[in-house]
């Protein structure tokens, strides 16, 4: 809807680059001064009438004076008054008012806002990475032993005053092997940590590796999507810089050999059609189009992301001890690197009723929060029958609800992973967040 809040400032704009004196413009308007001069400085608002009259003396559209730039302002400091914590609360409904009155400290409170957010996502991954990332840990060990050892030789050197000479040139030697090491692995250290800092995604995981291989693609492999595609998924993998161990390249031949299956069972071109014509809800599109909601799940994933009616699509799988196995993330509904996700999530609620679809809408309490909805179900894979151990494997569509759009019922409040979530009142909290009060 257009806002007229601060229609008066877009018409001082417009009247002073068009050199016309205030009672000038008035007098064109049928109004006096003394009114104009109220309305240009959003002390009265301007009617429809009044900004159309303004409009057509000053040569503009009417959408110049009821929409202008202030729309990413006006956004960014409502988002910033729906987020605020403590009391006394903000004059949400007075935004308009304070951008047109004082656009400059507007504008610095919304630029303070986003910096903040920023600095709170950095801190996120910081920690995530610190409390989680394997490699860290064991580089960090290392280091360790390798500082503990130099200490030890060291100190026998320094307290043993008649040390045989060979043994003196065996703890010497070992001096020397040990301060390499270290340099070695600081060395290493230094070189992950910077290209961290350039890419806060860079594969530290067999998994990680085939994601980025993945993500490189938009999760599309168009080579398979042929009927009789006749390409091999070792010539695929061969071609894939990503995958550069052989646990990577061996991830990546299950999940390409699955991707072929189901590309046949449900060609591209089918699922796209029922896509246009039925919309992106994946139970209806499961229902006409006669396959398991699953792979309608995993299809649309892998759909390229031009395909005519698809909105953007987030998915993410899971194994039957939680452990996320498939992560393609969505904007505005992120996945955790390392540890454990929101055990909020309906992802992980069906793991203990398999076969049982379930629907709802989802808060992430991100900057923005922003609304999703979630389509969860949890199938059995692997061998089956008596004796046999239950294999589970549940899956998450995630599906931007568009703005504006008003819930049938409350949204189901979820986050990332406790440790970067602010709820704290959750029932399902494990650990303390480190986005505390006065971050």
């Amino acid at each position: 809807m257009p806002s007229t809040a601060l229609a008066g400032t877009r018409i001082r704009e417009r009247r002073l680059l068009a050199g016309m004196r205030q009672a000038d413009l008035a007098r064109e308007i049928g109004v006096s001064p003394s009114y104009l001069n109220l309305i240009e400085h959003n002390r009265r608002r301007a009617g429809p009438r009044l900004i159309e009259a303004a409009a057509r003396v000053l040569g503009v559209d009417v959408s110049a004076l009821t929409e202008g730039a202030e729309a990413a302002l006006l956004d960014a400091l409502r988002d910033a008054a729906a987020l605020a914590r403590g009391d006394p609360e903000p004059e949400a409904g007075r935004v308009e008012e304070f951008v047109g009155r004082f656009p400059g400290w507007a504008a610095l409170l919304a630029a303070e806002h986003r910096r903040a957010g920023d600095l709170e996502r950095t801190v996120e991954r910081l920690t995530d990475r610190m409390a989680h990332d394997p490699y860290l840990s064991t580089a960090l060990h290392e280091m360790l032993s390798a500082v503990t050892s130099l200490r030890s030789t060291a100190a026998i050197l320094s307290e043993t005053e008649d040390l045989p000479p060979h043994w003196r040139r065996k703890f010497h030697d070992n001096l020397h092997g040990d301060s390499v090491r270290l340099a070695e692995g600081a060395r290493a250290l230094a070189g992950y940590l910077d290209t961290a800092a350039d890419d806060d995604r860079g594969a530290a995981a067999p998994q990680e590796e085939l994601e980025a291989w993945l993500r490189a693609r938009d999760y599309h492999v168009a080579e398979l999507e042929e009927p009789r595609a006749n390409v091999s998924e070792d010539a695929l993998i061969a071609a894939a810089p990503e995958l550069a161990s052989n646990s990577a390249r061996a991830l990546a031949r299950r999940y390409l050999r699955r991707y072929r299956a189901e590309a046949r069972a449900l060609p591209q071109e089918r699922l796209v059609a029922a896509l246009a014509a039925h919309g992106p809800d994946p139970g209806v599109l499961a229902a006409q189009l006669g396959q398991p909601v699953p792979l309608v799940f995993r299809r649309l994933a892998s759909l390229p992301p031009e395909s005519e009616g698809l909105p953007p699509v987030g998915l993410v799988m899971c194994d039957g001890s939680g452990t996320l196995v498939f992560r393609k993330p969505v904007a505005g509904f992120a996945f955790p690197r390392f540890g454990g996700a929101c055990p909020i999530w309906p992802l992980f609620q069906t793991l203990s009723q398999p076969l049982r679809p379930v629907h709802c809408q989802v808060e992430m309490g991100t900057r923005p929060r922003q609304l999703f909805d979630a389509y969860a179900v949890c199938e059995p894979v692997g061998p089956t029958g008596f004796g046999a151990p239950q294999v589970l494997e549940a899956s998450m569509l995630i599906l931007p609800v568009d703005a504006g759009s008003s819930p049938g019922q409350a949204p189901l409040a979820v986050g990332v992973s406790c440790r970067i979530c602010e709820r704290t009142e959750c029932p399902a909290r494990r650990e303390p967040s480190i986005l505390v009060e006065g971050f």
